[in-house]
């Protein structure tokens, strides 16, 4: 009986079943750690999703609380700001806790990263403090966008307030950028803040001319003119006394939007009367002001920490004398 050819070679060693069992034991390994890895990377992307909509929703959260705190006078700067550092702290957050599921040290990562911001922090000092100069000018609200202020270098108009500089426009329409430090750190004037302001009018007098018959006729147009306020009532006074001429000022309470018309209106009043007392003045131009009724210093100050007034419901209580009930 003639035997079939052999296909295998003589001079071949097959793998022992050992060799066999060894690389069978490796592939279950491989199998068990590919399907760890695989659920890792799931779950680090449902964190990775649940952080990024947690975070815009708590965003949201925020923004609207700002909102419901500041319904009488709303204030888009601060709430923007709020969320978005709601909205980053989240996302930091999410992120390493992505970075600890996929098995990244996340413990060498954090001390990597805190050297890096103490190197950056020392690089850009001048614009951490702008930073905390916003942030404490959002808190304590020296000033907010539309007031009229000045500083120790400019005078405007308040356009917009960011982390680090604050944009005014002057006068004569110029935009002028001021580092938040540098306005934080020295004397703010706010003109707008109070809705009365007192313009003080110094005239001299020459000493030919009636000097009561110029203080009377200067007290008449004060009370006359409906820009200024009846009370305080305007106060003039001689405040110096040469061999040439008196000095006399006049002050009047007056709105803000009021103070620059109203102090240019006396202030020629009491050139043209210094002149001649007997002379017929044109009558005052009407009010700028919306409201010219007097208020309190610092009325609608806005402020962050300042809470809502509670809404008045409806009270069960006895029915009000003016809603009688008809008569059948």
């Amino acid at each position: 009986m003639q035997t079939k050819p052999s296909v295998i070679p003589p001079d071949v060693t097959l793998p022992s079943i050992a060799n066999v069992k060894a690389d069978e034991t490796m592939f279950g390994h491989f199998v068990d750690w590919l399907g760890k890895v695989a659920v890792n990377l799931v779950v680090a992307g449902l964190i990775l999703v649940v952080t990024f909509w947690m975070a815009g929703w708590l965003a949201g959260v925020a923004k609207r609380a700002l909102s419901r705190m500041h319904r009488n006078n709303p204030d888009p700067t601060l709430e923007s700001f709020v969320s978005s550092l709601v909205r980053y702290t989240i996302v930091a957050v999410g992120l390493v806790a992505v970075l600890q599921q996929v098995g990244v040290q996340t413990t060498s990562i954090i001390a990597v990263l805190g050297a890096a911001s103490l190197a950056i922090g020392l690089a850009l000092q001048g614009a951490l403090s702008n930073v905390a100069a916003g942030v404490m000018i959002l808190l304590f609200r020296p000033y907010k966008v539309g007031d009229v202020i000045e500083t120790s270098t400019r005078q405007g108009t308040v356009k917009s307030l960011d982390l680090l500089f604050t944009e005014i426009a002057t006068p004569d329409n110029v935009k002028v950028m001021i580092p938040n430090s540098k306005v934080f750190g020295d004397v703010i004037l706010n003109y707008s803040t109070h809705r009365n302001r007192r313009a003080d009018v110094l005239f001299k007098v020459p000493l030919k001319t009636d000097l009561v018959s110029v203080l009377q006729k200067m007290r008449e147009r004060a009370e006359n003119d409906p820009r200024v306020r009846k009370d305080p009532a305007p106060m003039i006074e001689v405040t110096d006394l040469s061999e040439v001429f008196a000095q006399a000022a006049i002050r009047v309470w007056t709105a803000k939007e009021d103070f620059g018309p109203v102090k240019t209106d006396l202030m020629l009043a009491a050139h043209l009367l210094a002149e001649d007392p007997t002379r017929t003045l044109p009558p005052p131009r009407p009010s700028k002001a919306p409201d010219p009724s007097p208020a309190m210093p610092g009325d609608k100050e806005h402020h962050l920490f300042r809470l809502p007034k509670p809404r008045r419901g409806r009270q069960s209580g006895p029915r009000s004398p003016r809603s009688q009930p008809k008569a059948e």
